[in-house]
């Protein structure tokens, strides 16, 4: 049996004055994540959402809220997310002292744990965390603000992670955030991406929906056959 790739929209690219309706388009299309991101005006510039609008968010929908926690001192909010309904949350390398903590923290609370690595972050900086990880962010623009044009040497570190994979010294997902649309979605899910993060190339479209299906359709090109041994 494959994996199957997920398509992750970011609402950080959709219409605030009508979420509700915006959510509910790409949850129709198939959609089964919806990645919030959370920024605080330090660890990057700009300020976005906090847990009263996620646990908003978790009224309204089904599908799985990926946080992805884009602050300094994480480990301060981590126990707010979880109660405002959050299924995953991720956490910056970068920006979490503890992570070890942070990440045991989480999966005693029953919420897949994630790391965030900004594009000059090397793959090497979790080696001591990997067993813990539910699932990598691999950044493929630097963060803090949305239609940013993609980083094509990102595209190794995705090939580094999936090679660490292939040789089962990380067992979770790779999920993949910054500048991707369907014209270069084959080029990430080539470089082994499970969880594709998509914020203006869908929520900017007319039909959001129809930008779902697009790239649900590229990505059902690339079930992953786990190897037999």
């Amino acid at each position: 049996m494959g994996t199957k790739i997920e398509i992750a929209p970011s609402i950080l690219a959709a219409d605030f004055t009508r979420l509700a309706d915006e959510i509910n388009k790409v949850e129709n299309a198939g959609a089964n994540i919806l990645h919030l991101d959370v920024m605080d005006g330090h660890f990057v510039p700009n300020i976005t959402i906090g847990p009263p609008v996620v646990a908003s968010i978790r009224k309204s929908t089904r599908m799985l809220l990926d946080v992805h926690l884009m602050i300094e001192r994480p480990e301060n909010f981590l126990e707010d997310f979880i109660r405002a309904g959050a299924d995953w949350i991720s956490v910056h390398v970068e920006a979490d002292r503890h992570l070890d903590r942070t990440l045991n923290f989480l999966k005693e609370k029953g919420v897949q744990a994630g790391v965030a690595l900004n594009p000059a972050t090397p793959v090497g900086s979790l080696d001591e965390v990997l067993h813990l990880l539910d699932y990598v962010l691999i950044m493929t623009v630097n963060p803090g603000f949305g239609g940013q044009k993609f980083i094509p040497s990102t595209l190794e570190k995705i090939r580094k992670l999936k090679r660490l994979a292939k040789s089962d010294a990380y067992r979770g997902r790779i999920e993949v955030d910054g500048g991707i649309d369907a014209g270069n979605l084959s080029k990430v899910l080539d470089a082994g991406a499970d969880i594709i993060v998509a914020g203006s190339a869908i929520f900017s479209r007319e039909d959001a929906a129809e930008a779902i299906l697009e790239m649900k359709k590229i990505a059902g090109q690339y079930v992953k056959i786990p190897e037999i041994v």
